[in-house]
């Protein structure tokens, strides 16, 4: 992921292998492992909810659009980090199954990419800003 090689870091989480036993399962706990920790980041980067972090999604030429026009997978991604970062574990859930029962295999392969670049980049930020990092996140990405 951190060299941009997308279909790389997917071959290792496969998630548009959906059909193999027991493999939903495993995507969708690596989906709210990672909504899980990137939320935490969110908290740790907002000073502990004293400082609020705005979450904005935006078009190919770079505008702001609104979460609700977003593509399908990016909206689920926000609207699940949305969830964990307000405590809502059971609404983060529900859109992650949403996405694995309805979504099509790409775009299930979209919002994974999505959880690992947002993994990436918080954690980039909170240890530039000396901010802790879980040790599995800093040691992978060391």
């Amino acid at each position: 992921m951190q060299l941009g090689r997308d279909d790389e870091a997917l071959d290792y989480v496969a998630p548009s292998a959906g059909d193999e036993p027991g493999r939903t399962d495993e995507i969708r706990e690596l989906m709210m492992l990672l909504f899980g920790e990137c939320s935490a980041m969110v908290t740790v980067l907002g000073d502990g909810g004293n400082a609020p972090v705005k979450v904005q999604v935006f078009d190919e030429t770079g505008e702001e659009v609104p979460i609700d026009e977003a593509d399908p997978p990016v909206r689920t991604a926000v609207r699940t980090l949305l969830a964990e970062v307000h405590g809502n574990t059971e609404a983060a859930q529900e859109q992650v199954e949403i996405a694995l029962t309805s979504a099509a295999p790409d775009e299930v392969d979209s919002l994974v990419l999505q959880a690992l670049r947002w993994t990436i980049r918080l954690s980039a930020e909170c240890q530039a800003r000396a901010l802790p990092v879980t040790s599995w996140i800093s040691d992978t990405l060391s």
